[in-house]
C-alpha cells in the first residue's frame, strides 16, 4: 500500500510522518519524501530558493525527481510487500506547480497530470493535512516563494480540486487542531487502512 501525506506548507506533514514511523516501527514500512535526497531532488530544492527559476523547467526538475523516486524507492519497496509512506508525492506537483504555471499554460493541472499518467504509481490513500493559507504561511515562516499566503491560497484550491476528483482516496485531517490530536487522527486513519 502506498500512503501519501499532502497539504500546503505548515500543515504538519513532517510531524505526522515522524509519528507514523514510530507507530509502524517493526512493520514492513518504508518512509520517504519528495523532493528526495537524490541529485534530482537537490536540483529541485535549489530551484525553490531561486525566485527567477523558470516555472516549466522547475516542473520538470520535480518530475524527474519523482520518476527517480519511483524507480529507486517506491516500486521496489511495494514489490517487496512493504507499506510505503511518502511525505509529499505527485499531488504536490499537481497542486504547487499547477499554481506556479497558472497563466503560463492552459489548464496546468491537467497538463501536469498528463505528463505523469504514463509512468507514475497513484497512491492508494492520501492523508490531507488541511490548514488555511494564512496559518500555513505563518507556521512555515514564509521563507521562500512557495510559502506565501497568497500562493498557498491557490495551492489549497488546487488540492480541493484533487479531493473533489477522488474523494474516496483522500482523508482530510483538520491540522489547525493540536499536534497530539492531528497525530492521533492520522494514526487512526492509517491503522484502519492497514486493517
Amino acid at each position: 500500500m502506498l500512503i501519501t501525506l499532502e497539504g500546503i506548507d505548515g500543515g504538519g506533514k513532517t510531524t505526522v510522518r515522524e509519528a507514523l514511523e514510530a507507530t509502524l516501527d517493526g512493520e514492513n514500512a518504508v518512509f520517504t519524501r519528495e523532493p528526495t535526497d537524490s541529485w534530482y531532488g537537490d536540483a529541485a530544492y535549489r530551484s525553490i530558493d531561486d525566485d527567477d527559476a523558470d516555472s516549466v523547467a522547475e516542473l520538470f526538475l520535480y518530475t524527474a525527481d519523482h520518476a527517480d523516486h519511483l524507480s529507486r524507492v517506491v516500486r521496489p519497496a511495494l514489490d517487496d510487500g512493504n507499506i510505503v509512506v511518502s511525505d509529499r508525492y505527485s499531488d504536490s506537483r499537481y497542486a504547487y506547480q499547477g499554481a506556479t504555471l497558472a497563466g503560463t499554460i492552459d489548464e496546468p493541472m491537467k497538463y501536469i497530470k498528463a505528463i505523469h499518467d504514463p509512468f507514475t504509481r497513484p497512491p492508494d490513500a492520501t492523508l490531507y493535512l488541511d490548514v488555511p493559507p494564512e496559518v500555513g504561511a505563518e507556521r512555515a515562516g514564509a521563507t521562500n516563494k512557495f510559502e506565501t499566503a497568497t500562493y498557498l491560497k491557490t495551492v489549497r484550491a488546487n488540492y480541493e480540486r484533487l479531493i473533489n476528483d477522488e474523494p474516496d482516496r483522500f482523508h482530510r485531517i483538520d491540522a489547525t487542531r493540536s499536534e497530539d490530536e492531528v497525530v492521533e487522527t492520522a494514526r487512526e486513519i492509517v491503522t484502519d487502512l492497514l486493517a
